[in-house]
C-alpha cells in the first residue's frame, strides 16, 4: 500500500465534497482526465468510468465506490478489463486548522495484469513509484484547490 498525507485549512466536509467529486477529480488528480457516474446514486455502491492519461498513453476504468462517508472517508475500487486492478481511498481527520487528507492507494492486480497489460496500456512500468509521486502532486494540487475556494 502506498500513502501520503497533506495538512490542508479547510473543513472536512469541503475536502469530502472535493475528492467525492469525481466527474470532477481532473480538477487536482495528476492521471484523472474525466469521470461520469454509471448509476443514479452516488454513495455506496455508485458505479463510475474514468478517463486517464500519462504522456501519450490513454485509457479507461470503472470504478465502485465503497466507503462514502461524508466529511471522513472516500474510497473506490478500480477495475480494467473487468479485473480489479486497484483500491483508493482518502482519509479526512479534523485538525485545529481544517483537516489532514491521507491518500492511499492499494494495487490488485495480479502478475499479468502488472507485468503485461498495464504497462502496455499506460506507459508505467514502475507503478507504485509512479503512484507514490502522483500521489505528492495529487495533494498539493488538492490543497491548493481547497484552499482557494474556502
Amino acid at each position: 500500500m502506498t500513502e501520503r498525507s497533506v495538512d490542508i485549512a479547510a473543513s472536512p466536509e469541503a475536502v469530502y465534497a472535493l475528492v467525492s467529486d469525481v466527474a470532477r477529480q481532473s480538477r487536482f488528480v495528476v492521471e484523472a482526465t474525466d469521470a461520469r457516474w454509471l448509476t443514479s446514486v452516488r454513495g455506496v455502491g455508485a458505479r463510475f468510468r474514468a478517463g486517464n492519461r500519462n504522456g501519450l498513453f490513454r485509457w479507461w476504468t470503472t470504478a465502485e465506490v465503497t466507503h462514502a462517508e461524508p466529511g471522513r472517508c472516500f474510497a473506490y475500487t478500480v477495475r480494467s478489463f473487468g479485473t480489479p486492478v486497484a483500491e483508493w481511498r482518502y482519509d479526512i481527520r479534523a485538525t485545529e486548522t481544517g483537516c489532514r487528507v491521507i491518500e492511499s492507494t492499494r494495487d490488485l492486480r495480479n502478475r499479468f495484469f502488472r507485468a503485461v497489460v498495464a504497462p502496455v496500456g499506460t506507459g508505467v512500468v514502475d507503478r507504485v513509484g509512479h503512484n507514490e509521486d502522483n500521489i505528492e502532486k495529487t495533494l498539493a494540487r488538492l490543497k491548493a484547490l481547497a484552499e482557494a475556494t474556502s
